[in-house]
């Protein structure tokens, strides 16, 4: 028969819900067997494992107290945020589960103590060993948990002893503070300050006794007005030499253009000039005359031209006349002079300019020294007032510290009075209460049995089933020997077996039963080869 047979209109077998339950009903004495021992093995050890209480506590972290920054201003900054942030939270779960706080709470509730297991399993296990072993099994066994839109911890712990799990709970809600305590509240802050304060009081006074003493010393008067007024003076004088030394080039210089005037200006002037003949002189020489030529008059009376005393006569004559004659072409000139009074005016300027140089010199002397001593009162002015300076920057640095310290000594013993009542960030939202109630309810696990024995019996049976070589269905017999089944005739038997695969007839006209062994109803399928 080919793949025509298929177009008869004849629709195919296939495998349905029917199927699936007559696979419970072929195998449901294994499946029933299967079913009450999963489920009483789940309910026996229920009933061995012993019972576990559990106790919850819940740490809520919120922002009431508003601590202040520890800084050298004096006006510090408040540490203050309006929300709790997801990093803060995370924080806190940490300190929770931090090695120390684990410790003492197994330290203090007993956790390390040693057992008879522990003993088998770690023979030769120190203290400490122990301690660090029991710190990792209670990291483990603690719940931790953050409620979603909360700034609330929820921690849960779970032991065969209820005592035992809310002590657990409540010793570590306590070292958990203190703990937090620790980290966000160092101990010692008020000592520190009360120290520093004292120390900046005692420096302060030091430094007041020198302000003291070094009033004193300068008669109550500040070095600073001092010397301001010394500058004061000074620039005076100084200017006053200045215009002394410009004084002293000034007569400098007019002395010496002085001195070149007094060289080129004569002493004397000509006042009045008279020339005229010398009356005297003439008058003589011609007496002279007169009387020689008559003395020659009177020897040529007597003796010869030639005669000596005539000749020396002559000769005598011959020198008045010449002498009258050069004394009347060489008139006499008479001169009158008189004392320049330019040259006085020279003189007496060039010695009031040398007068004034010696007193500017001299004023120039005296101020320099004055000069040289403000300048040098002025140094040490200065000087003086650098050290009240130093003094009084001293003073107020030491009195601001000793303000500061002071009030920071302040908040420090507000934050440890706050301390000591417990007035944290962090507080106890929920105390852990003694657990009444088991954990584990006889319900939970009678429906925990029910699933489990449901689950596996019903894989057993498919298992079962998929093992079994032997036909079935329709489905089955169409699947493995890809020929259509014109027939499947049920029949009811009470006991039977069923033919394997490899009993069945194959070829044409060729007929197939299975029986089912169960009592269940079974079925006569015909198959068989059509030729076109």
């Amino acid at each position: 028969m080919n793949d025509s047979i298929f177009k008869t209109g004849h629709r195919p077998y296939s495998f349905t819900a029917r199927d699936v339950v007559a696979i419970g009903f072929r195998h449901q004495r294994v499946m029933a067997l299967c079913f009450v021992g999963v489920a009483l093995g789940v309910m026996l050890s229920a009933l061995a494992l012993p019972a576990k209480y559990r106790a919850e506590t819940k740490l809520l972290v919120n922002r009431e107290r508003v601590d202040p920054v520890v800084s050298p201003e004096q006006n510090a900054p408040l540490m203050f945020h309006d929300t709790v942030s997801e990093e803060e939270i995370n924080s806190e779960v940490e300190l929770i589960q931090s090695q120390d706080v684990l410790q003492k709470v197994v330290t203090t509730c007993g956790l390390d103590q040693k057992t008879f297991l522990g003993s088998v399993f770690h023979p030769g296990e120190t203290l400490q060993n122990r301690t660090d072993r029991a710190v990792v099994r209670l990291r483990s066994d603690l719940q931790l948990e953050v409620i979603k839109k909360t700034n609330v911890i929820s921690i849960a712990y779970e032991s065969h002893k209820p005592e035992l799990a809310q002590r657990v709970l409540a010793t570590l809600d306590k070292a958990y503070l203190d703990k937090h305590l620790e980290v966000h509240h160092p101990s010692g802050q008020a000592e520190f300050f009360e120290r520093e304060a004292d120390k900046y009081k005692k420096e302060m006074m030091t430094v007041e006794g020198e302000l003291a003493r070094f009033s004193d010393e300068q008669n109550g008067v500040a070095p600073t007005t001092q010397r301001d007024m010394i500058l004061q003076k000074l620039a005076d004088f100084s200017s006053t030499l200045d215009t002394t030394r410009a004084s002293i080039a000034e007569s400098e210089r007019r002395i010496a253009d002085l001195e070149a005037q007094s060289h080129s200006t004569p002493t004397r002037l000509t006042t009045q000039v008279k020339k005229g003949q010398n009356a005297q002189v003439l008058e003589t020489l011609k007496s002279t005359l007169v009387t020689l030529e008559n003395k020659r008059t009177e020897l040529l009376t007597k003796y010869q031209p030639t005669y000596p005393l005539v000749v020396e006569v002559d000769k005598e004559i011959a020198d008045t006349k010449a002498a009258l004659a050069q004394e009347e072409a060489a008139p006499v000139t008479e001169e009158t002079t008189d004392q320049n009074s330019t040259y006085v005016w020279v003189a007496s300027e060039l010695a009031k300019a040398k007068a004034d140089l010696s007193g500017y010199q001299a004023r120039e002397r005296s101020l320099e020294a004055t000069v040289n001593w403000y300048r040098e009162k002025a140094k040490n002015l200065d000087e003086q007032s650098i050290r009240q300076g130093d003094l009084i920057r001293a003073k107020t640095a030491a009195e601001g510290n000793y303000l500061l310290y002071t009030k920071k000594r302040e908040e420090a013993r507000i934050s440890d009075a706050m301390d000591k009542t417990r007035i944290l960030n962090v507080s106890i939202a929920q105390n852990p209460s003694l657990p009444s109630l088991p954990t584990r309810s006889p319900w939970i696990f009678g429906l925990v049995a029910c699933l489990l024995a449901s689950a596996v019996s019903l894989g057993v049976v498919f298992a079962l089933d998929y093992a079994d070589q032997s036909f079935r269905t329709p489905s089955e017999v169409m699947a493995e020997l890809r020929i259509p089944v014109l027939a499947a005739v049920p029949t009811q038997q009470s006991k039977g077996s069923a033919l394997n695969k490899s009993g069945n007839g194959h070829g044409n006209g060729n007929s197939s039963e299975t029986v089912h062994g169960n009592g269940s109803e079974s079925t006569h399928e015909v198959s068989g080869n059509m030729d076109n």
